[in-house]
């Protein structure tokens, strides 16, 4: 068994050694990446280095990621965030002895290299600048959220991935795995709201989009109700090449039914 030296001081010392042997010994964790959006070729910048107007440029991020400062030459700035490759520049003219103290700072002009297409039935259809982490429900509302007819789902293309189909509703619900964070080169797609055709006596007959968990009697409504003459349990069903049978004012409407409301018999 260890013995430990007699005297207090000579102890701590001792004890403190041991944590310092222990402490070594640990592996030491790895830096956490810097927060901010990463830079990429056509991304443009404005770098301001105050005070010494003769550094500052506006510039764009060249096919191969540098740009050009002027007396420090060429700058590797994709894969950098703002504020690291402010830190650089700041390195750059601090080592190469132009500046003793200098202040550095980058904005952000365009965000190019990183975007979402979003399309189909929203508000604002076109390019969505990844300029921070977004989820899918934030894309939707930057892109004005999804009109009136529009589906009840939505299609997220990412490359390399099959297409995938998610609904409206869990996207709202703010469920995790159902409002994925999107990636640079994404595309959302809204399409057409899957619809229903109804006739006869309806006070509103046409061709109407499909709510989630919609059933005739409320596909009924939806078309005005019926009419003095109509009967909303004498109802007809037409679905896909099938022939027409009698339907239940409770059952469920699936895409492009056809429902046929009868006359009430007197």
């Amino acid at each position: 068994m260890l013995s430990m030296p007699g005297s207090t001081a000579v102890k701590a010392a001792f004890c403190s050694g041991l944590l310092l042997l222990a402490a070594s010994a640990m592996p030491v964790a790895a830096a956490e990446p810097e927060a901010g959006y990463v830079l990429g070729a056509d991304d443009s910048i404005q770098v301001v280095v105050y005070g010494q107007s003769e550094f500052n440029i506006t510039t764009r991020i060249k096919a191969d990621g540098t740009v050009v400062m002027p007396l420090i030459g060429i700058i590797k700035a994709a894969g950098q965030t703002n504020v690291g490759l402010a830190r650089l520049i700041t390195d750059k003219l601090t080592q190469g002895g132009f500046l003793k103290v200098p202040v550095v700072n980058v904005e952000i002009g365009s965000f190019v290299s990183k975007t979402v297409n979003v399309a189909g039935k929203v508000n604002a259809p076109g390019i969505v600048a990844l300029d921070r982490s977004y989820r899918l429900s934030e894309v939707l509302l930057k892109s004005g959220w999804i009109n009136p007819a529009g589906a009840t789902y939505v299609y997220l293309r990412r490359p390399g991935m099959a297409e995938q189909r998610l609904d409206v509703e869990a996207i709202v619900r703010g469920d995790a795995d159902k409002d994925p964070v999107m990636k640079a080169g994404d595309t959302v797609f809204v399409p057409d709201a899957d619809t229903f055709f109804i006739s006869g006596q309806v006070n509103r007959a046409g061709s109407f989009p499909i709510l989630p968990g919609m059933t005739i009697r409320q596909a009924m409504a939806i078309a005005g109700g019926v009419t003095a003459t109509g009967s909303s349990n004498k109802v007809g069903l037409v679905r896909g090449t099938a022939k027409e049978v009698d339907a239940e004012p409770s059952q469920a409407v699936q895409k492009n039914d056809v429902i046929i409301v009868k006359e009430r018999l007197f």
